[in-house]
């Protein structure tokens, strides 16, 4: 294992980058089936109303949100004893990971009511299972440290990489099926944390015996106590800001993320065939796009370039609006521009994440409650991304598969419209509460 010291911007090679980010691929292979292809699967194979789907998905996302915080203290006490605890620890996460994963597109019954039950039991262990690795692999990242065009680089690397296992996981169970997509995402994940294992570690955190010490040495660096460490970040003014603008810039890409397949489906009333095509060219151009937006942030800053993202997203969806049965050409630009917008999604809010982290003070010591939080928003997001959209669509007269103008109107409004209004939002408190505090 490498050993544990911190990185400067310049020893950062591609193969500690691959090392390191390898996990995202695993983790991103298992978020897109779990946030865009099971809503559908769920409401197509066993007739499960979308009302009920959308209950039984807030419900999972709430509990797996209301645990990352946990997760993230409980990640911060294992950074104090050794990188090779983390990783131990990690290995229980992914294993537990791919048998979640399993019985949640595999359930051993059919009738509805055993059906729910199975999968809100297989939701909960897959999403604690995620949550956990996420919470280890990210505050990983976070604590190597650097300047902002660093930062940026390690965050690329962990997104670039599971932009890759999207793009596996939305073309595999098309081409392969359910159960060949299942031995792969087992497979990712034990190269993954092969990978893991011999990326660079960070220093230690102290333990609270040593914070101790450490004070009583007339140091005046001051750590927090793992019992403050879960509120922490709310303490501090440039967290509590980046986290408004996070969250309703999530909760913008959520709703898409969502309704996307019924969109395709029944707006566009697109062959199945187009469907991998569409997600295909959607994250291979969000993929392509990072190394440009990481150019420009060495220009103009994170924050600046993230806020271009969002306007560019708000024209793409707009246009989106304008789309009917057959604009299949039409929807690819949409694919191919928004994914190009998600590139600054992926990676800036986590670089300006770790720099707040940072210029706090809390670096090497408070990761894990950070990201807990920051897990926790991201939770929440999709939680009310499904948990509203899709119970409030069925109210107001959408059903999958139908060819009613009226409802189809509907849906393309909460596909295309609602999103501009929100990352239009974001974008504003992106200004207000941080580009104009620092320019």
């Amino acid at each position: 294992m490498s050993a544990a010291s911190p990185i400067a911007a310049a020893a950062f090679t591609w193969r500690q980058g691959w090392r390191y980010g390898l996990m995202g691929l695993p983790l991103a292979f298992v978020a897109l089936p779990l946030y865009v292809l099971l809503p559908n699967h769920y409401a197509r194979a066993f007739g499960v109303p979308l009302a009920s789907l959308g209950l039984l998905l807030l419900g999972a996302r709430l509990f797996d949100a209301v645990i990352d915080p946990l997760l993230g203290r409980w990640s911060d006490g294992l950074f104090t004893r050794s990188a090779a605890v983390v990783l131990r620890w990690a290995a229980v996460a992914a294993v537990a990971l791919g048998l979640g994963f399993t019985a949640l597109f595999f359930p051993p019954v059919r009738a509805l009511q055993p059906v729910l039950l199975w999968a809100a039991a297989a939701l909960a262990l897959t999403y604690a299972a995620y949550s956990a690795l996420s919470v280890l692999h990210q505050s990983w990242g976070a604590r190597l440290g650097g300047d902002e065009v660093q930062r940026s680089r390690i965050v690329a690397w962990r997104e670039g990489l599971g932009l890759l296992g999207v793009v596996i996981a939305s073309i595999s169970p098309v081409a392969l099926g359910l159960p060949c997509t299942t031995a792969l995402l087992f497979i990712a994940l034990m190269l993954a944390w092969l990978g893991w294992s011999k990326a660079p570690a960070p220093p230690l955190a102290l333990s609270p015996a040593q914070h101790r010490t450490e004070i009583g040495s007339g140091s005046a660096v001051v750590y927090p106590s793992a019992r403050s460490s879960m509120t922490l970040p709310f303490t501090r003014p440039g967290f509590r800001a980046l986290l408004a603008v996070f969250v309703v810039n999530g909760i913008a890409s959520a709703l898409p993320a969502t309704l996307l397949l019924f969109f395709v489906q029944d707006r566009l009333q697109a062959p199945t065939s187009w469907e991998p095509l569409f997600l295909g060219v959607y994250f291979v151009c969000a993929a392509s796009a990072i190394p440009l937006w990481l150019r420009l942030v060495g220009r103009i800053g994170l924050a600046r370039t993230w806020g271009l993202g969002m306007l560019l997203s708000i024209a793409v969806f707009a246009f989106a609006l304008a789309l009917g049965a057959g604009d299949l050409a039409g929807f690819l630009l949409v694919c191919a521009l928004s994914g190009a917008a998600l590139g600054t999604d992926l990676v800036l809010p986590a670089a300006l994440l770790a720099g707040t982290i940072a210029d706090s003070g809390d670096r090497g010591q408070a990761e894990g409650a950070y990201f807990g939080w920051w897990n926790f928003a991201t939770k929440l997001n999709l939680a009310l991304a499904a948990g509203v959209a899709l119970p409030v669509l069925g109210a107001l007269g959408y059903v999958p598969g139908t060819r009613d103008p009226q409802a189809l109107q509907v849906l393309s409004m909460a596909y295309c419209l609602l999103p501009c209004a929100l990352k239009l939002l974001a974008a504003l408190l992106l200004y207000g509460f941080i580009l104009r505090r620092t320019s």
